[in-house]
């Protein structure tokens, strides 16, 4: 019969801890399925809302060796047989210059170049604080979605209007998985 308080406790505690957790807000969280001009599948883009801002983790594979600019684009349309020219331009919420080294730059939707192996992997992650996965003025889903495209060379960070990077090669349109504010456990889809 003194085994029973202890259990007891025990099972009082996981219930609570179960409890609380249940109840934490979760930070906002999207995915982009990235395709090639052809429309092959080449990986994945995944955003993690950060109170230092979004952590983009690229994971895609298939690609030509070497440097790739990347960039967020104003529009959620991605479509290879226009050459992903229905993105629209780079990301920038008010008018600005194309790249790091541009006076009046950069777009918000400027990122780092990034390098695939000799293999085509390319595996890297990059934050920015130019715009949020979340709600507000600076949210990529408050007007006509975004998607994330790479180039088929390194983007300059200065010639206007986008870096001198070459064709776009991949795609993906940007679609919350978790809304911000969702509650864990909770069962409602998350919108884009």
């Amino acid at each position: 019969m003194r085994l029973f308080p202890p259990c007891l406790a025990l099972l009082a505690a996981a219930l609570l801890s179960s409890a609380r957790s249940a109840g934490e807000t979760l930070k906002a969280h999207a995915v982009a399925e990235m395709v090639g001009i052809t429309g092959k599948e080449l990986g994945s883009v995944e955003f993690s809302q950060t109170s230092r801002g979004v952590l983009i983790e690229l994971d895609l594979h298939d690609l030509p060796p070497g440097p790739h600019g990347v960039h967020i684009h104003g529009s959620g349309v991605c479509e290879p047989k226009k050459q992903f020219y229905s993105a629209g331009p780079h990301l920038s919420f008010e008018p600005r210059a194309h790249g790091y080294f541009a006076k009046g730059g950069p777009h918000e939707g400027d990122l780092p170049n990034q390098f695939a192996t000799s293999d085509g992997i390319l595996h890297a992650s990059v934050i920015s604080n130019g715009f949020t996965i979340g709600n507000g003025e600076k949210s990529i889903f408050g007007r006509n979605g975004a998607s994330i495209i790479l180039d088929g060379q390194a983007d300059d960070y200065l010639s206007q209007p986008s870096g001198n990077s070459g064709n776009r090669i991949a795609c993906g349109v940007i679609g919350r998985t978790v809304a911000p504010g969702t509650r864990k456990g909770a069962s409602h889809a998350a919108h884009t």
